[in-house]
């Protein structure tokens, strides 16, 4: 039975934050599927909006809004509670929905700390100015977060063709992050 939720549009700054799990208990709780190994943005917003599942059973059409009553940890993951969602059969019915929270309900970063969402499409110089590319994702390495740079270049044929060049995303490389310019700028060569 898919909860009474109500439709609504989404924000023009909606992050993909994580996807609705299975139910969790017979009370309407569910599990969250987060992206984010630090999931604060979750946790800030009380507004989830929801959009259908991109593969599978599709049990709403549009985007819903979630009232969000609790969020918290458990078991090493994420589980939730909200308002509309009554029972085991509700919580079901949303299993697969993409979840976002508005950009400007995320917690402020410390100094020095990024969200990933805000690095996507940041171009990337070294220090002599040359550039290097832009930001196409972010991977998590265990260690580290590393920075994956989509460029052009020319092939023998003369070609263009997009490449990618990693760069670790850590002091030792990193010199600048300029969100208002919208440039990185680190101590790499176009030829590593």
């Amino acid at each position: 039975m898919m909860p009474s939720l109500d439709t609504a549009e989404l924000p023009a700054d909606a992050v993909e934050v994580g996807r609705v799990g299975d139910a969790w208990g017979i009370k309407g709780w569910f599990k969250v599927v987060s992206h984010s190994a630090t999931p604060e943005a979750l946790f800030s917003s009380k507004r989830w909006f929801l959009l259908p599942a991109e593969r599978g059973t599709k049990t709403f059409a549009g985007t819903k809004l979630l009232r969000v009553m609790e969020a918290k940890e458990h078991s090493g993951g994420i589980v939730a509670q909200a308002h509309a969602v009554e029972g085991r059969d509700a919580a079901e019915a949303l299993r697969g929905a993409r979840i976002f929270v508005a950009r400007t309900s995320f917690p402020t970063a410390a100094t020095d700390e990024y969200y990933w969402v805000d690095l996507i499409g940041l171009d990337v110089v070294n220090r002599e100015g040359a550039a290097l590319g832009q930001v196409k994702e972010l991977l998590a390495t265990g260690a580290q977060t590393v920075l994956v740079i989509g460029y052009q270049a020319l092939d023998e044929a003369g070609v263009s063709q997009e490449l990618e060049r990693m760069v670790p995303f850590v002091a030792v490389y990193v010199d600048k992050v300029d969100l208002p310019a919208r440039r990185i700028t680190v101590d790499w060569q176009p030829d590593y």
